[in-house]
């Protein structure tokens, strides 16, 4: 590869703050909503238009393994998506619903109520170091050029652990024995078909497994076999819809190429399913795709190296930890590494308890004022497919800003806050 010396340039510094977070998905609005309501002055970083990630650019209105204790943030987002419209457990679910562009508006009144300083369209592309080898700011690029932000402690919610990377974390990404990583999904809402007509079809309304089984047969039997073999509708409203019906294999959310890739591919292929399905019966005819996402979702990318590392062993035992922040129900979830003939999900045959997630999973072994949250927290594979689900990642995302708060007010490395402390604040 061909290189260019870049010339040396003064960054200006847009601030100093007691708490930075990059990404601004589940985990990393919890974060900084929690940091924030402790006192800290923070900043929350984000390269999207909007704040949510994968439930709002990413259209995900659906949250796996919410059930979480009454004092959780989760618990306030749902009660007040539900006072503001169609929002809830449909009756055949474990699982809540919404409306993404709900969720959107109430994350930014959330942050501008706590005084959280929100950076859209906005990405880290760099790090200051302090002497002590501790991370001293961001440096990043937008629209106003490059930037630098300061800051005690520093909180990675980027999803594929791109600050960990830039800071020199170490970290591992793919499945143990071939180092693939699991399957992108585009999701897109749809409109213009009422439930009553194809309740048959969708999750929630019909149990899963029938379900996804029916929709696979329709798609396949009007000449758009999905490349997710239990391609998947979810009804978020009366009248609106979420698909998820696609694989992109091989490819790395770390990558632009893949991601240009798979988000072209993904696109092409939700068009066939839509046209496939209007052709299907006069209950589909005028099926509408309102939008595809504007972020595909990737599942997997870096997990970055923490002082607790959450094993396979840990699933099976149900394991309690002396310092936990999370609690897990979810199973094994790992989508089809390879465009197998089953295209669905790859099978192991192990049984998972419910686990808790420690603290020290959140906390960077190598930079110490890093802290992680969101699916680049320290696991295995077999771990990171089962808390990876959204329902989870707010509870640590909370944990991660309570613990990011606290380092900052007391000028300590994020591994000697006390857990007690921790646990108090939330």
């Amino acid at each position: 590869m061909e290189y260019v010396q870049e010339s040396s340039r003064r960054i200006p510094v847009r601030g100093e703050y007691d708490v930075i977070v990059c990404g601004s998905g589940p985990s990393g609005v919890s974060a900084v909503l929690r940091a924030a309501r402790l006192g800290a002055k923070t900043v929350l970083i984000e390269q999207n238009g909007c704040l949510g990630g994968m439930w709002t650019a990413g259209l995900l209105g659906w949250i796996i393994d919410h059930r979480k204790p009454e004092s959780s943030l989760l618990s306030e987002l749902k009660t007040e998506l539900a006072k503001r419209g169609p929002a809830g457990s449909p009756p055949c679910s474990g699982s809540f619903a919404f409306e993404p562009e709900s969720m959107k508006l109430l994350l930014e009144e959330l942050c501008r109520a706590a005084g959280v300083k929100v950076r859209l369209y906005t990405m880290a592309a760099g790090v200051l170091r302090r002497p002590d080898g501790a991370l001293a700011g961001v440096i990043t690029e937008s629209a106003s050029g490059r930037e630098a932000w300061r800051g005690k402690v520093f909180v990675d919610a980027t999803g594929d652990g791109n600050l960990g990377a830039l800071a020199g974390c170490s970290f591992e990404a793919g499945d143990p024995e071939r180092g693939l990583l699991q399957p992108m999904s585009m999701f897109a809402l749809l409109t213009g078909v009422r439930l009553a007509e194809i309740a048959p079809f969708v999750n929630g309304y019909t149990p899963r497994a029938q379900a996804v089984g029916n929709l696979h047969d329709l798609l396949t039997a009007n000449g758009a076999e999905p490349s997710y073999h239990d391609a998947s509708l979810f009804a978020l409203s009366g009248e609106l819809f979420l698909l998820m019906a696609n694989h992109e294999c091989g490819v790395s959310g770390s990558d632009a190429d893949d991601l240009t890739g798979a988000v072209m591919c993904a696109r092409r292929e939700i068009h066939r399913q839509v046209e496939a399905l209007r052709r299907s019966g006069p209950a589909w005819k005028q099926l509408t795709i309102a939008a595809t996402s504007e972020r595909i979702g990737v599942r997997e990318g870096r997990r970055l190296k923490g002082l607790y590392r959450i094993s396979l062993q840990d699933l099976i035992s149900g394991r309690s930890q002396p310092d936990a922040v999370c609690r897990v129900a979810a199973g094994i979830d790992v989508h089809a590494l390879t465009p197998s003939f089953e295209r669905g999900f790859d099978r192991y045959p192990y049984k998972v308890q419910p686990y808790e997630i420690p603290l020290r999973a959140l906390i960077s072994a190598d930079v110490p004022n890093l802290v992680f949250t969101g699916r680049c927290i320290s696991g295995d594979f077999f771990a990171h497919a089962s808390y990876r689900v959204t329902g989870n990642m707010v509870p640590l995302g909370e944990a991660a800003g309570v613990l990011a708060a606290l380092a900052a007010r007391e000028n300590l490395p994020a591994a000697l806050v006390p857990y007690a402390q921790v646990k108090a604040a939330l």
